[in-house]
């Protein structure tokens, strides 16, 4: 697979293969572009107990979600948030989400895992967010949070699997 430049990437947009909603330019960079954080979180429920993880387990068992315009997470912690973006891609490219080394370098991973995107997907990006450094980090709604790096896959294919047309966290 080949990494998509600037150049390519827009004129991607421009003929309508890859669809951003709320799609600015000046979030483009050199070969990737940046997705703001949404203001719906989802936070893990403190139960104490023993949650069985098997192929068909819930999240949403044990978590709730959380609408707001800013969320403090502690020390060790882990959230879900997603992307206020919705990506729609073509069946010749796929991508992955990377965090920005700006916030990397506060102790904040936001997206811990499951970072690749398949080929023609058409929703917003669940991001895995953890909480490494010793002092509670404030996130606020709107912050361009990561970016999302396109690739041009050789063939064509279409993701139609469990998470296709995710809208929360």
């Amino acid at each position: 697979m080949t990494v998509i430049t600037r150049n390519v990437i827009l004129n991607e947009v421009k003929a309508g293969r890859i669809k951003i909603t709320n799609f600015e330019k000046n979030y483009l960079g050199p070969a990737s572009y940046d997705l703001t954080l949404d203001d719906k979180f989802r936070v893990f429920k403190k139960t104490g107990k023993i949650f069985d993880v098997k192929d068909n387990s819930d999240h949403k068992k044990i978590t709730k979600l959380v609408k707001s315009k800013e969320i403090i997470i502690q020390p060790g912690e882990i959230i879900h948030g997603i992307t206020k973006e919705k990506i729609s891609l073509p069946e010749d490219i796929c991508g992955r989400l990377e965090g920005r080394s700006r916030f990397a370098r506060l102790g904040l991973l936001v997206h811990v895992t499951a970072g690749f995107m398949q080929p023609g997907i058409s929703n917003q990006q669940v991001l895995e967010i953890i909480n490494l450094s010793p002092l509670s980090l404030k996130l606020h709604a709107g912050t361009r949070i990561c970016q999302f790096v396109f690739e041009k896959c050789e063939g064509k294919a279409k993701y139609k699997g469990r998470f296709s047309s995710q809208k929360e966290p």
